[in-house]
């Protein structure tokens, strides 16, 4: 059995805990291990927290797509802001030249203790099993995709393995 839904959402802070309350009941339904689903809700409320942040000012929404299939979670965030490596910020960890690698795999590094920002690729790569990172081809926008391997509550009965 799969599941798989897509939500667009308005990029205001009221959204980010809507996607996480839909993300938190279909788990917890299938019958998902609920340390696997506070892991993966709080991974899925950083990557909204950073499209709602970082999306394009005229854009007003954002979508957030949740594949379960089999023992496997893949959730992805799109947004419609500057993408990885046109930040304002300036070069960072997590930028990529969209020529040269199309998608990355790469570890963050924790903000300092005192940031007030940063920590939410850091939480997502500590809170999952796969990270990727890309840009929207042929448009400005950012893709975060993550993957968890599920556990089961002991006699879960919608074990989709």
């Amino acid at each position: 059995m799969s599941i798989w839904w897509s939500l667009h959402l308005r990029r205001e802070a009221a959204s980010v805990p809507l996607a996480r309350r839909l993300l938190l009941g279909t788990m917890e339904t299938a019958g998902v291990d609920p340390d696997v689903c506070y892991d993966l809700s709080l991974a899925l409320s950083e990557a909204c927290a950073n499209a709602v942040e970082h999306g394009d000012g005229a854009a007003e929404e954002y979508r957030v797509t949740a594949f379960i299939d089999g023992d496997t979670c893949r959730i992805e965030v799109t947004d419609s802001g500057p993408g990885f490596q046109d930040r304002a910020s300036g070069p960072g960890p997590h930028d990529r030249s969209p020529r040269t690698e199309p998608t990355v795999h790469r570890r963050h590094a924790p903000a300092p203790a005192q940031a007030e920002h940063g920590r939410g690729l850091f939480l997502i790569e500590a809170l999952t099993d796969q990270v990727r990172y890309r840009n929207r081809t042929g448009r400005r926008g950012a893709v975060v995709s993550f993957d968890k391997i599920l556990k089961w509550r002991e006699g879960a009965l919608l074990n989709m393995s």
